[in-house]
């Protein structure tokens, strides 16, 4: 397993200046009172500013939680997740009791990313959905380029490494989902084996370990795979983890490398994402034995995947 470098620890140093929480990983401290949950959205290809929004509105319901959806803006205000520095109102991050982060290869600027890596040492709960594993993307900064690899490997799990291909996205699913056999954890309750839209990420086997302590929970394999077609299932096999728990400093952490804007029409993927989340909030005894209801309040009618100008655009926050 790779091990975090000395550069990591002394940059983690410079850019926080927060003290690790030393809170035990079984649950939060309180895990009665109302939670209040802020949701990181920024990713330029499956639709955050959309999946969250409505994720949100479930989790309030569900969990009896306040939550707050930030968004990547330009400077008039307006949603546009092709705006990789800057995510508004992050400040918010310094009184939540949960943070849930959906962002793919951002650059933000010390003053925002601060807010991330503090929470993310402050020994509270955490969930991350699928780009995740690359949330941020500092190319030419030494000093930060750790939180590219390092940083998701540690928090979240798995940094990102590659994938099984695309194949017309969103018009079949890619990947089939089954539970880790012998597993019974709340987590799973009433979720059942499913087919997701989201090509499969590698994240174990070959010459990748997935950092060791994440407990699987549900396994995905892939429908069609670039690299079986190119005879390289010895290094990235069609089978892999697609959802686990992590231990990041005494924080629970919930992660799943689901995330396509179609898997979140499917029951199953919002009724785990909802257990979930009240797993690592320390509420597991909460959840019903069939899971939480997955009704989606309202309607929810995603644009598909991709890069562009496939956003829904000229939308303000308020307006998800």
């Amino acid at each position: 397993m790779r091990q975090l470098s000395l550069l990591f620890a002394c940059c983690f140093a410079l850019l926080c200046s927060c003290t690790s929480s030393t809170a035990p990983a079984t649950a939060p401290e309180d895990a009665t009172k109302q939670p209040h949950i802020v949701f990181v959205t920024g990713d330029e290809e499956y639709r955050s500013e959309e999946s969250m929004p409505m994720l949100a509105r479930m989790v309030e319901r569900e969990l009896g939680a306040t939550t707050e959806v930030l968004f990547a803006l330009d400077s008039n205000g307006i949603v546009n997740p092709n705006v990789i520095d800057n995510i508004a109102g992050l400040e918010a991050l310094g009184k939540a009791d949960m943070m849930v982060l959906f962002t793919r290869w951002r650059k933000l600027p010390d003053e925002q990313a601060k807010y991330i890596l503090d929470f993310a040492e402050s020994g509270k709960p955490m969930v991350g959905f699928r780009t995740a594993t690359h949330a941020f993307m500092y190319k030419d900064d030494s000093l930060r380029q750790h939180l590219n690899n390092d940083w998701p490997t540690a928090v979240f799990g798995q940094q990102w490494i590659t994938h099984h291909g695309h194949f017309d996205d969103g018009h079949d699913p890619l990947t089939s989902v089954a539970l880790v056999e012998n597993t019974h954890s709340p987590i799973l309750n009433g979720v059942q084996p499913f087919d997701a839209y989201s090509w499969l990420y590698h994240v174990d086997g070959g010459d990748w370990k997935i950092n060791p302590k994440t407990s699987p929970l549900l396994l995905g394999t892939s429908l069609r795979s670039k690299h079986e077609e190119g005879g390289r299932l010895d290094q990235f096999p069609k089978t892999n983890p697609v959802a686990w728990t992590n231990d990041y400093k005494g924080a629970r952490v919930f992660f799943t490398t689901l995330g396509h804007p179609f898997d979140w029409q499917n029951d199953n993927m919002r009724r785990l994402t909802l257990n979930g989340i009240a797993w690592a909030l320390g509420r597991e005894a909460d959840i019903p034995a069939d899971g939480f209801n997955p009704a989606i309040i309202g309607s929810y009618s995603p644009n598909n995947s991709g890069f562009g100008e496939k956003f829904k655009q000229g939308m303000r926050p308020k307006e998800f």
